[in-house]
């Protein structure tokens, strides 16, 4: 996939201890564009799951040619009972401002994507907000829309 003329598509690797500092400048920003409040024990806990083997929780890290982190992807497995398997979700997507406009949230979902085929996940699925008309124009391209509706219930 090539990028921006004169900017190179970015690597596209295991999130892994070296990405801290830059996986949470990123993950801060994400955060305030979805206007949710972060905090240092929920980036703790956050990091915590993505470097524990053990956990589902699994991140992948868009790195610039000099080692920079420009871009994040979250998922996990998420078990479908009506189909008696696993199948992907992709919880958290962000690029760089700066870094936009390369391809690389579309590296990141074909990344994941790769990782739904190895493992036998018959489909990957995700959230946006209604109103992210940047990220649904991509996410058109790649994925199909569906007719569910979310709700959530504070218990």
């Amino acid at each position: 996939m090539s990028g921006a003329p004169g900017r190179a598509p970015a690597v596209i690797v295991p999130m892994a201890a070296r990405h801290r500092e830059g996986w949470e400048k990123l993950y801060r920003a994400y955060a305030a564009f979805y206007a949710v409040p972060m905090t240092d024990e929920i980036l703790g806990r956050t990091w915590g799951w993505l470097m524990d083997p053990g956990h589902p929780e699994e991140g992948l890290a868009a790195e610039d040619a000099d080692g920079t982190l420009v871009g994040l992807a979250h998922f996990r497995p998420y078990p479908d009972p009506l189909r008696g398997c696993d199948i992907g979700f992709f919880d958290d997507l962000f690029v760089d401002p700066s870094a936009r406009g390369r391809g690389i949230a579309r590296q990141l979902i074909e990344a994941v994507a790769t990782v739904a085929r190895e493992r036998g996940w018959p489909q990957v699925s995700w959230l946006t907000a209604q109103d992210n008309a940047s990220a649904r124009a991509l996410y058109d391209q790649l994925a199909r829309a569906t007719t569910w509706v979310t709700y959530e219930m504070l218990p």
